[in-house]
Protein backbone atom coordinates (compact mmCIF):
# COMPACT_ATOMS: atom_id res chain seq x y z
CA UNK A 1 0.00 0.00 0.00
CA UNK A 2 1.53 3.84 -0.54
CA UNK A 3 0.93 6.55 1.40
CA UNK A 4 1.44 10.41 -0.32
CA UNK A 5 4.54 11.34 0.50
CA UNK A 6 4.90 14.56 2.83
CA UNK A 7 6.25 17.74 0.87
CA UNK A 8 9.11 18.43 2.80
CA UNK A 9 10.16 14.53 2.81
CA UNK A 10 9.74 14.94 -0.61
CA UNK A 11 11.86 17.61 -1.08
CA UNK A 12 14.87 16.12 0.75
CA UNK A 13 14.45 13.15 -1.59
CA UNK A 14 14.69 15.33 -4.85
CA UNK A 15 17.75 17.13 -3.68
CA UNK A 16 19.46 13.70 -2.65
CA UNK A 17 18.77 12.01 -5.53
CA UNK A 18 19.53 15.09 -7.80
CA UNK A 19 22.83 15.37 -5.16
CA UNK A 20 23.99 11.87 -6.34
CA UNK A 21 22.77 11.97 -9.99
CA UNK A 22 24.87 15.45 -10.35
CA UNK A 23 28.07 14.18 -8.83
CA UNK A 24 28.39 10.16 -9.24
CA UNK A 25 31.64 9.97 -7.21
CA UNK A 26 30.16 12.42 -4.20
CA UNK A 27 29.55 10.85 -0.47
CA UNK A 28 27.33 11.78 1.46
CA UNK A 29 28.58 12.21 5.32
CA UNK A 30 25.55 14.12 7.05
CA UNK A 31 22.35 11.35 7.21
CA UNK A 32 21.65 10.21 10.29
CA UNK A 33 20.08 13.28 11.45
CA UNK A 34 17.81 12.55 9.00
CA UNK A 35 16.66 9.25 9.70
CA UNK A 36 15.05 10.86 12.82
CA UNK A 37 13.56 13.59 12.13
CA UNK A 38 10.56 13.79 13.60
CA UNK A 39 8.30 14.40 10.08
CA UNK A 40 10.69 10.97 8.86
CA UNK A 41 9.74 8.51 11.71
CA UNK A 42 6.03 9.63 11.65
CA UNK A 43 6.06 9.15 8.21
CA UNK A 44 7.72 5.96 8.10
CA UNK A 45 5.45 4.29 10.96
CA UNK A 46 2.46 5.53 8.60
CA UNK A 47 4.19 3.61 5.90
CA UNK A 48 4.63 0.61 8.57
CA UNK A 49 0.89 0.71 9.40
CA UNK A 50 -0.48 0.43 5.98
CA UNK A 51 2.04 -2.37 5.30
CA UNK A 52 0.71 -4.47 8.57
CA UNK A 53 2.34 -7.10 8.69
CA UNK A 54 2.61 -9.66 11.91
CA UNK A 55 4.35 -8.91 14.76
CA UNK A 56 8.12 -9.62 15.70
CA UNK A 57 9.70 -11.33 18.61
CA UNK A 58 8.07 -9.21 21.10
CA UNK A 59 4.65 -9.56 20.20
CA UNK A 60 4.05 -5.86 20.05
CA UNK A 61 1.25 -4.84 17.30
CA UNK A 62 0.25 -1.51 15.55
CA UNK A 63 -3.15 -2.01 17.99
CA UNK A 64 -1.14 -1.88 21.42
CA UNK A 65 1.20 0.91 20.35
CA UNK A 66 -1.58 3.24 19.62
CA UNK A 67 -3.79 2.32 22.67
CA UNK A 68 -0.70 3.30 24.64
CA UNK A 69 -0.02 6.35 22.77
CA UNK A 70 1.55 6.42 19.50
CA UNK A 71 3.31 9.81 20.18
CA UNK A 72 4.45 8.76 22.89
CA UNK A 73 5.85 5.74 21.73
CA UNK A 74 7.50 7.48 18.44
CA UNK A 75 9.20 10.28 20.81
CA UNK A 76 11.18 7.48 22.80
CA UNK A 77 12.35 5.90 19.38
CA UNK A 78 13.54 8.80 18.46
CA UNK A 79 15.44 9.35 22.01
CA UNK A 80 16.75 6.08 20.96
CA UNK A 81 18.52 7.32 17.54
CA UNK A 82 19.56 10.85 18.89
CA UNK A 83 21.02 9.10 21.89
CA UNK A 84 22.47 6.28 19.89
CA UNK A 85 21.30 3.43 22.42
CA UNK A 86 19.10 2.13 19.63
CA UNK A 87 19.68 -1.72 19.39
CA UNK A 88 17.73 -3.92 17.19
CA UNK A 89 15.87 -6.58 18.52
CA UNK A 90 16.38 -10.20 17.29
CA UNK A 91 14.72 -11.41 14.01
CA UNK A 92 11.69 -13.91 14.32
CA UNK A 93 12.61 -16.47 11.42
CA UNK A 94 9.28 -18.54 10.42
CA UNK A 95 9.35 -20.48 7.10
CA UNK A 96 7.03 -20.43 4.45
CA UNK A 97 6.16 -22.35 1.72
CA UNK A 98 7.99 -21.75 -1.77
CA UNK A 99 4.64 -20.47 -4.85
CA UNK A 100 6.06 -23.69 -6.73
CA UNK A 101 5.95 -26.02 -3.52
CA UNK A 102 9.81 -26.94 -3.61
CA UNK A 103 9.96 -26.33 0.12
CA UNK A 104 10.57 -23.58 2.44
CA UNK A 105 12.05 -20.20 2.39
CA UNK A 106 12.96 -18.25 5.24
CA UNK A 107 11.07 -15.04 6.39
CA UNK A 108 12.45 -12.70 8.78
CA UNK A 109 10.36 -11.20 10.76
CA UNK A 110 11.72 -7.59 12.32
CA UNK A 111 9.53 -6.17 15.67
CA UNK A 112 7.45 -3.12 14.60
CA UNK A 113 10.32 -1.18 16.06
CA UNK A 114 12.79 -1.85 14.14
CA UNK A 115 10.47 -1.94 11.06
CA UNK A 116 9.84 2.13 11.19
CA UNK A 117 13.52 2.55 11.87
CA UNK A 118 14.49 1.06 8.98
CA UNK A 119 12.08 2.41 6.87
CA UNK A 120 13.10 5.75 8.09
CA UNK A 121 16.46 4.78 6.72
CA UNK A 122 15.32 3.54 3.52
CA UNK A 123 13.01 6.83 3.33
CA UNK A 124 16.35 8.78 3.04
CA UNK A 125 19.52 6.46 1.90
CA UNK A 126 16.55 5.06 -0.95
CA UNK A 127 17.23 8.21 -3.69
CA UNK A 128 21.10 8.71 -3.05
CA UNK A 129 21.11 4.63 -4.21
CA UNK A 130 18.17 4.99 -7.25
CA UNK A 131 20.62 7.45 -8.95
CA UNK A 132 23.39 4.77 -9.16
CA UNK A 133 20.82 1.81 -10.14
CA UNK A 134 21.20 0.49 -13.67
CA UNK A 135 18.11 1.12 -16.05
CA UNK A 136 17.74 -2.49 -16.32
CA UNK A 137 16.87 -3.29 -12.71
CA UNK A 138 13.46 -3.54 -12.06
CA UNK A 139 12.80 -4.81 -8.70
CA UNK A 140 11.86 -3.01 -5.43
CA UNK A 141 12.29 -0.03 -6.83
CA UNK A 142 9.56 3.63 -6.87
CA UNK A 143 7.72 3.76 -10.35
CA UNK A 144 8.96 0.11 -11.51
CA UNK A 145 7.81 -3.05 -11.11
CA UNK A 146 7.66 -6.13 -12.50
CA UNK A 147 5.33 -5.60 -15.73
CA UNK A 148 8.36 -3.29 -16.70
CA UNK A 149 10.76 -5.54 -16.46
CA UNK A 150 8.50 -8.41 -18.57
CA UNK A 151 8.00 -5.59 -21.32
CA UNK A 152 11.39 -5.23 -21.53
CA UNK A 153 12.21 -9.20 -21.52
CA UNK A 154 9.34 -9.00 -24.24
CA UNK A 155 10.69 -6.20 -26.63
CA UNK A 156 13.81 -7.61 -26.38
CA UNK A 157 12.97 -11.38 -27.76
CA UNK A 158 11.01 -9.25 -31.25
CA UNK A 159 14.13 -7.46 -31.71
CA UNK A 160 15.87 -10.49 -32.25
CA UNK A 161 17.81 -11.57 -28.60
CA UNK A 162 16.36 -15.10 -28.84
CA UNK A 163 19.57 -17.41 -27.12
CA UNK A 164 18.39 -16.92 -23.25
CA UNK A 165 20.02 -17.66 -20.14
CA UNK A 166 17.14 -18.18 -17.80
CA UNK A 167 19.47 -17.81 -14.69
CA UNK A 168 18.71 -18.43 -11.10
CA UNK A 169 21.35 -17.47 -8.22
CA UNK A 170 21.31 -19.77 -5.39
CA UNK A 171 19.69 -18.08 -1.86
CA UNK A 172 20.79 -14.79 -2.99
CA UNK A 173 19.63 -12.87 -0.05
CA UNK A 174 21.03 -15.54 2.52
CA UNK A 175 24.59 -15.02 0.79
CA UNK A 176 25.49 -11.81 0.33
CA UNK A 177 28.70 -11.30 1.79
CA UNK A 178 28.45 -8.80 4.57
CA UNK A 179 31.64 -7.06 4.19
CA UNK A 180 31.48 -6.14 0.42
CA UNK A 181 27.61 -5.16 0.71
CA UNK A 182 28.73 -2.28 3.05
CA UNK A 183 31.64 -1.90 1.24
CA UNK A 184 29.10 -0.72 -2.21
CA UNK A 185 27.45 1.50 0.83
CA UNK A 186 29.83 3.30 1.45
CA UNK A 187 31.13 3.93 -1.83
CA UNK A 188 28.47 6.64 -1.56
CA UNK A 189 27.38 7.15 2.56
CA UNK A 190 30.33 7.33 4.94
CA UNK A 191 28.10 8.90 8.09
CA UNK A 192 29.18 6.01 10.34
CA UNK A 193 26.00 6.18 12.42
CA UNK A 194 24.22 5.43 9.58
CA UNK A 195 27.00 2.25 8.59
CA UNK A 196 26.77 1.35 12.08
CA UNK A 197 22.71 1.26 11.76
CA UNK A 198 23.24 -1.23 8.68
CA UNK A 199 25.71 -2.97 10.27
CA UNK A 200 23.33 -3.84 13.35
CA UNK A 201 20.43 -4.77 11.04
CA UNK A 202 22.52 -7.27 9.16
CA UNK A 203 24.18 -8.90 12.39
CA UNK A 204 20.79 -9.20 14.31
CA UNK A 205 20.59 -12.44 16.10
CA UNK A 206 17.43 -14.77 14.39
CA UNK A 207 14.89 -16.38 16.64
CA UNK A 208 13.47 -19.66 15.90
CA UNK A 209 11.06 -22.18 17.20
CA UNK A 210 10.82 -25.60 16.48
CA UNK A 211 7.89 -27.78 16.42
CA UNK A 212 7.99 -27.87 20.48
CA UNK A 213 7.98 -24.71 20.42
CA UNK A 214 10.91 -24.24 21.93
CA UNK A 215 13.41 -20.79 21.11
CA UNK A 216 16.40 -21.07 19.35
CA UNK A 217 18.61 -17.87 18.56
CA UNK A 218 21.04 -18.27 15.73
CA UNK A 219 23.20 -15.26 13.20
CA UNK A 220 23.86 -12.44 15.35
CA UNK A 221 27.70 -10.96 15.62
CA UNK A 222 29.40 -14.18 14.08
CA UNK A 223 27.47 -14.05 11.18
CA UNK A 224 28.86 -12.32 8.27
CA UNK A 225 26.38 -13.50 5.50
CA UNK A 226 22.77 -12.62 4.31
CA UNK A 227 20.04 -10.32 5.09
CA UNK A 228 16.83 -11.23 6.10
CA UNK A 229 14.06 -11.71 3.23
CA UNK A 230 11.21 -9.71 5.27
CA UNK A 231 12.88 -6.68 6.55
CA UNK A 232 12.24 -3.18 5.03
CA UNK A 233 15.70 -2.29 4.72
CA UNK A 234 16.48 -6.30 3.02
CA UNK A 235 15.62 -5.34 -0.91
CA UNK A 236 17.12 -2.26 -1.17
CA UNK A 237 20.23 -3.76 0.20
CA UNK A 238 20.18 -6.63 -2.35
CA UNK A 239 19.27 -4.36 -5.18
CA UNK A 240 22.57 -2.30 -3.98
CA UNK A 241 24.62 -5.45 -4.27
CA UNK A 242 23.05 -6.84 -7.13
CA UNK A 243 24.09 -3.45 -8.82
CA UNK A 244 27.60 -4.03 -8.81
CA UNK A 245 26.85 -7.38 -10.92
CA UNK A 246 25.01 -5.34 -13.54
CA UNK A 247 26.91 -2.05 -13.31
CA UNK A 248 30.28 -4.20 -14.49
CA UNK A 249 28.53 -5.92 -17.33
CA UNK A 250 28.13 -2.18 -18.71
CA UNK A 251 31.38 -1.11 -17.86
CA UNK A 252 33.27 -4.38 -19.54
CA UNK A 253 30.92 -3.71 -22.97
CA UNK A 254 29.42 -7.19 -22.49
CA UNK A 255 26.21 -5.93 -24.44
CA UNK A 256 28.38 -5.39 -27.30
CA UNK A 257 30.73 -8.30 -26.52
CA UNK A 258 28.05 -10.84 -25.95
CA UNK A 259 25.35 -9.00 -28.68
CA UNK A 260 23.08 -9.66 -25.57
CA UNK A 261 20.96 -7.44 -23.12
CA UNK A 262 20.10 -8.04 -19.48
CA UNK A 263 17.13 -7.64 -17.74
CA UNK A 264 16.67 -8.15 -13.98
CA UNK A 265 14.19 -8.30 -11.51
CA UNK A 266 16.63 -8.11 -8.08
CA UNK A 267 18.41 -11.49 -7.89
CA UNK A 268 15.82 -13.17 -10.59
CA UNK A 269 17.19 -12.06 -14.24
CA UNK A 270 17.77 -13.38 -17.74
CA UNK A 271 20.39 -12.41 -20.33
CA UNK A 272 19.21 -11.91 -24.15
CA UNK A 273 21.64 -12.62 -26.61
CA UNK A 274 22.13 -12.82 -30.31
CA UNK A 275 24.36 -16.18 -30.64
CA UNK A 276 26.55 -15.73 -27.71
CA UNK A 277 24.06 -16.82 -24.69
CA UNK A 278 26.85 -19.89 -23.76
CA UNK A 279 29.75 -17.25 -23.66
CA UNK A 280 27.54 -14.55 -21.79
CA UNK A 281 26.58 -17.85 -18.90
CA UNK A 282 29.97 -18.77 -18.48
CA UNK A 283 30.89 -14.86 -17.84
CA UNK A 284 28.24 -13.87 -15.46
CA UNK A 285 29.35 -17.67 -13.48
CA UNK A 286 33.09 -16.17 -13.14
CA UNK A 287 31.71 -12.50 -11.85
CA UNK A 288 29.29 -14.01 -9.88
CA UNK A 289 31.71 -16.33 -8.01
CA UNK A 290 33.61 -13.31 -7.32
CA UNK A 291 31.13 -11.37 -5.69
CA UNK A 292 30.61 -14.47 -3.25
CA UNK A 293 27.42 -15.68 -4.98
CA UNK A 294 26.59 -19.25 -6.84
CA UNK A 295 24.63 -19.64 -10.17
CA UNK A 296 22.21 -22.72 -9.43
CA UNK A 297 23.16 -24.85 -12.30
CA UNK A 298 19.95 -27.29 -11.59
CA UNK A 299 17.94 -23.92 -12.87
CA UNK A 300 19.98 -22.60 -14.80
CA UNK A 301 19.70 -23.23 -18.43
CA UNK A 302 20.62 -22.06 -22.27
CA UNK A 303 17.09 -21.59 -24.09
CA UNK A 304 16.51 -20.82 -27.93
CA UNK A 305 13.29 -18.41 -27.17
CA UNK A 306 11.94 -19.25 -30.91
CA UNK A 307 11.63 -22.83 -30.36
CA UNK A 308 11.22 -23.38 -26.88
CA UNK A 309 9.64 -21.43 -24.00
CA UNK A 310 11.27 -20.37 -20.51
CA UNK A 311 9.49 -18.58 -17.51
CA UNK A 312 10.23 -15.06 -15.73
CA UNK A 313 8.38 -13.04 -13.16
CA UNK A 314 5.10 -15.35 -13.68
CA UNK A 315 5.45 -15.25 -17.28
CA UNK A 316 5.77 -17.85 -20.20
CA UNK A 317 8.03 -16.36 -23.15
CA UNK A 318 8.88 -18.27 -26.06
CA UNK A 319 6.71 -19.48 -29.56
CA UNK A 320 3.03 -18.71 -29.63
CA UNK A 321 0.26 -19.96 -31.69
CA UNK A 322 -2.58 -17.81 -33.57
CA UNK A 323 -5.39 -20.40 -33.57
CA UNK A 324 -7.38 -18.95 -36.28
CA UNK A 325 -4.60 -19.79 -38.97
CA UNK A 326 -2.03 -21.66 -36.99
CA UNK A 327 0.97 -19.02 -37.46
CA UNK A 328 3.40 -18.77 -34.53
CA UNK A 329 4.65 -15.79 -32.91
CA UNK A 330 6.86 -14.66 -29.81
CA UNK A 331 4.86 -13.63 -26.88
CA UNK A 332 4.47 -13.59 -23.52
CA UNK A 333 1.60 -15.22 -21.51
CA UNK A 334 0.65 -16.11 -18.07
CA UNK A 335 2.70 -19.44 -17.05
CA UNK A 336 0.87 -22.23 -16.14
CA UNK A 337 2.56 -22.57 -12.81
CA UNK A 338 1.31 -18.41 -12.15
CA UNK A 339 -2.31 -20.14 -13.49
CA UNK A 340 -2.19 -23.40 -10.54
CA UNK A 341 -1.36 -20.42 -7.65
CA UNK A 342 -4.17 -18.64 -8.43
CA UNK A 343 -6.90 -21.42 -9.24
CA UNK A 344 -5.62 -22.77 -5.85
CA UNK A 345 -6.07 -19.24 -4.39
CA UNK A 346 -9.52 -19.24 -5.48
CA UNK A 347 -10.26 -22.82 -4.15
CA UNK A 348 -8.93 -22.31 -0.57
CA UNK A 349 -11.37 -19.24 -0.44
CA UNK A 350 -14.33 -21.06 -1.83
CA UNK A 351 -14.34 -24.09 0.57
CA UNK A 352 -17.30 -25.44 2.43
CA UNK A 353 -16.27 -24.11 5.29
CA UNK A 354 -16.51 -20.34 4.05
CA UNK A 355 -19.72 -18.75 6.07
CA UNK A 356 -18.76 -15.22 5.09
CA UNK A 357 -22.08 -13.54 2.97
CA UNK A 358 -21.53 -13.48 -0.40
CA UNK A 359 -21.36 -9.95 -0.69
CA UNK A 360 -18.28 -10.59 1.18
CA UNK A 361 -16.83 -13.41 -0.50
CA UNK A 362 -17.69 -12.20 -4.04
CA UNK A 363 -15.49 -8.80 -3.09
CA UNK A 364 -12.39 -10.42 -2.03
CA UNK A 365 -12.37 -12.62 -5.01
CA UNK A 366 -13.18 -9.91 -7.42
CA UNK A 367 -10.12 -7.89 -5.55
CA UNK A 368 -8.35 -11.08 -6.54
CA UNK A 369 -9.18 -11.40 -9.86
CA UNK A 370 -8.97 -7.51 -10.80
CA UNK A 371 -4.99 -8.03 -9.22
CA UNK A 372 -4.42 -11.18 -11.27
CA UNK A 373 -5.86 -9.35 -14.50
CA UNK A 374 -3.61 -6.10 -13.85
CA UNK A 375 -0.12 -8.19 -13.48
CA UNK A 376 -1.20 -10.22 -16.15
CA UNK A 377 -1.71 -7.50 -18.66
CA UNK A 378 0.55 -7.79 -21.16
CA UNK A 379 0.96 -10.05 -24.20
CA UNK A 380 -1.22 -13.30 -24.85
CA UNK A 381 -3.88 -13.60 -22.22
CA UNK A 382 -7.03 -14.93 -23.99
CA UNK A 383 -6.45 -18.42 -23.06
CA UNK A 384 -5.49 -18.33 -20.23
CA UNK A 385 -8.29 -15.81 -18.77
CA UNK A 386 -10.71 -18.26 -20.80
CA UNK A 387 -9.52 -21.27 -18.47
CA UNK A 388 -9.39 -18.92 -15.16
CA UNK A 389 -13.09 -17.49 -15.89
CA UNK A 390 -14.06 -21.53 -16.46
CA UNK A 391 -12.52 -22.22 -13.03
CA UNK A 392 -13.47 -19.59 -11.04
CA UNK A 393 -17.20 -19.89 -12.46
CA UNK A 394 -17.63 -23.74 -11.56
CA UNK A 395 -16.03 -23.30 -8.05
CA UNK A 396 -18.45 -20.36 -7.66
CA UNK A 397 -21.41 -22.25 -9.14
CA UNK A 398 -20.86 -24.89 -6.54
CA UNK A 399 -20.07 -22.84 -3.74
CA UNK A 400 -23.28 -21.31 -4.17
CA UNK A 401 -25.16 -24.18 -4.48
CA UNK A 402 -23.92 -26.16 -1.32
CA UNK A 403 -24.84 -22.87 0.32
CA UNK A 404 -28.27 -22.64 -1.01
CA UNK A 405 -29.07 -26.35 -0.58
CA UNK A 406 -29.83 -26.66 -4.64
CA UNK A 407 -30.56 -30.18 -5.92
CA UNK A 408 -27.58 -31.34 -8.61
CA UNK A 409 -24.74 -28.95 -10.05
CA UNK A 410 -26.55 -25.37 -9.80
CA UNK A 411 -26.13 -24.89 -13.35
CA UNK A 412 -29.95 -23.66 -13.95
CA UNK A 413 -30.52 -21.51 -10.52
CA UNK A 414 -26.52 -20.26 -10.96
CA UNK A 415 -25.94 -20.00 -14.46
CA UNK A 416 -23.48 -17.52 -15.65
CA UNK A 417 -25.71 -14.83 -16.79
CA UNK A 418 -26.77 -14.97 -13.02
CA UNK A 419 -22.98 -15.27 -11.58
CA UNK A 420 -21.42 -12.80 -13.53
CA UNK A 421 -24.85 -10.05 -13.74
CA UNK A 422 -26.61 -10.49 -10.22
CA UNK A 423 -24.02 -12.22 -8.19
CA UNK A 424 -21.60 -9.23 -9.35
CA UNK A 425 -18.94 -11.76 -10.12
CA UNK A 426 -15.85 -9.80 -12.73
CA UNK A 427 -15.15 -12.01 -15.49
CA UNK A 428 -11.67 -11.40 -16.89
CA UNK A 429 -12.57 -12.30 -20.58
CA UNK A 430 -14.67 -9.16 -20.19
CA UNK A 431 -12.12 -6.60 -18.64
CA UNK A 432 -10.70 -4.21 -21.08
CA UNK A 433 -7.22 -5.02 -22.21
CA UNK A 434 -3.87 -3.92 -23.85
CA UNK A 435 -2.86 -4.55 -26.92
CA UNK A 436 -0.47 -7.03 -27.92
CA UNK A 437 2.83 -7.09 -28.71
CA UNK A 438 4.15 -9.99 -30.68
CA UNK A 439 6.30 -10.33 -33.66
CA UNK A 440 6.00 -13.77 -36.24
CA UNK A 441 8.57 -16.04 -35.97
Amino acid sequence: MSLSTPIAIRTLQRKLYRKAKAEPAFRFYLLYDKIHREDILRHAYALARANAGAPGVDGMTFAVIEASGLEKWLAGLREELVLKTYRPNPVRRVMIPKPNGQGERPLGIPTIRDRVIQTAAKIVLEPIFEADFEDNAYGYRPARGAVDAVKDVHRHLIRGYTDVVDADLSRYFDSIPHAELLKSVARRVVDRHVLRLIKMWLRAPIEERDGDGKRRIGGGKGNTRGTPQGGVASPLLANIYMNRFLKYWRLCGCSEAFRARVVAYADDFVILSRGCAAEALAWTKAVMTRLGLTINEAKTSLRNARQECFDFLGYTFGPHRYKANGVWYLSASPSKKSMHRFKTKVGNLLVPGNNEPWSEVRDTLNRSLLGWSNYFSHGTRRSAFHSIDRYVYERVRNFLARRHKVAGRGTRRFSLDIVYGERGLLRLERLPRMAPLCASR
